[in-house]
């Protein structure tokens, strides 16, 4: 049975949700699941914007017949070949033999990829600054490449001013019967889950993110449709700052993420013991346990915080495995513009520090704060001292950095 909602008078969301997903792309757990957004413009000629997930592909091809009443869509516009938004393509040509399909040319070479239908006679390439009139409807075509893919593009609807934005702008998380973010407590419900989105998906290409903002910025925007989670049409400002801050590597909130590696407790011991003195002091504090906290969680907020503290053992004359995947994750990512400082425990040899500062020098404008506090099997009390020291240095430092 179909499941559909209007934008406006012209515009369906014609996507699906899935809850059954445990891992998005098999790497980041959804335990709120996602959406997969797809759009349909009704005019004179009628447009579908990007398909969905095969594993949602039954109530796609529902939604669409019942949006068109019998009619055949016109064109199909592929913003992002991904197959989370690419795998339904084939089917739909099956259903619609004579739609066209509006693609960039490295978005037909990736067509040609993923698939063996006769893609060719049915593509019309656009490049950037390309419009196509539908009727009522002028839509202007914009290259994003690496956004997070090299063939992505988005598309701006002059007549209703909507940016069809592709992957950015978007979030982890089912819709529920609400599209529009306004609809839902976003703040204080949904932005973690936007963060760690972006950080994971996308964290990575701050540049390509910041030229398509500015991109964004010269034309004049009213709604904006992502390819997952909620639409926009109020607060677009708001979303598209928190934008400009990640892709810009600006801490949002100057504050202490203190990750932690520990076997057996005494690592964590320091941290809680670091923790407290922070708190003590007046600085927001988060500890998290590589253990017990998937690194896609990590990532977002080693985005969301201005300090990080790694306290952790050496194992292995190196370093704890869920530590060593987080570091690698972090330089991965290109996070850049953070304060460090470090905790190490080492019951012969302790070199956690070392290592982790190896691997964080290949990354831009990261500072190290304090002396590493070296512990040996477990904390003892002269070195509470050392960790008062620290706190009050970390705190000082987010004091001049507030202004």
């Amino acid at each position: 049975m179909y499941c559909t909602r209007k934008i406006n008078k012209d515009l369906i969301w014609i996507g699906a949700n899935d809850r059954r997903l445990a891992l998005f792309e098999n790497i980041y757990p959804i335990p709120n699941g996602v959406s997969y957004n797809s759009y349909l413009l009704l005019d004179s000629k009628t447009v579908i914007f990007d398909c969905v997930d095969k594993a949602v592909s039954g109530i796609f091809f529902e939604n669409i017949a019942y949006a068109l009443k019998g009619k055949s869509p016109d064109y199909l516009v592929v913003h992002h070949m991904e197959p989370d938004h690419a795998a339904a393509m084939e089917g739909l040509i099956s259903k619609y033999p004579n739609i066209k399909i509006i693609c960039n040319a490295k978005s037909l070479a990736m067509i040609k990829q993923f698939f063996g239908f006769d893609i060719d006679s049915r593509a019309q390439l656009v490049k950037e600054g390309d419009t196509l009139c539908t009727g009522r409807h002028t839509l202007t075509f914009f290259m994003a490449p690496m956004v997070h893919w090299p063939e992505v593009m988005v598309t701006y609807d002059a007549q209703d001013k909507i940016l069809f934005s592709a992957d950015a702008f978007g979030s982890f998380g089912t819709l529920d019967g609400a599209l529009f973010a306004d609809e839902v407590e976003f703040e204080k419900d949904h932005m973690d889950e936007a963060r760690r989105y972006y950080t994971n998906i996308v964290g990575k290409y701050g540049p390509q993110v910041q030229a398509l903002l500015k991109k964004a910025e010269s034309i004049d925007i009213r709604a904006i449709c992502p390819l997952h989670g909620f639409v926009w049409r109020k607060d677009i400002a708001t979303f598209m700052g928190q934008y400009k801050k990640w892709s810009a590597y600006t801490p949002e909130e100057q504050g202490v993420l203190i990750v932690c590696a520990s076997i057996y407790g005494n690592t964590e011991n320091a941290a809680e013991v670091l923790a407290c003195k922070l708190s003590e002091i007046g600085v927001k504090v988060t500890i998290r346990d590589v253990s017990a906290t998937h690194f896609s969680y990590l990532l977002s907020d080693a985005f969301r915080y201005s300090h990080i503290v790694f306290a952790s053992l050496t194992y292995n004359m190196g370093l704890f495995t869920n530590m060593e995947t987080f570091v690698h994750d972090i330089v991965a990512h290109n996070l850049q513009n953070r304060t460090v400082s470090y905790i190490q425990n080492g019951s012969w040899a302790p070199v956690s520090a070392k290592l982790i500062a190896e691997q964080l020098g290949k990354l831009k404008d990261i500072q190290t704060l304090g002396e590493v506090i070296t512990i040996k099997s477990s904390l003892k009390e002269k070195q509470l001292l050392d960790l008062e020291t620290l706190a009050r240095a970390i705190a000082e430092d987010i004091k001049t950095k507030r202004g």
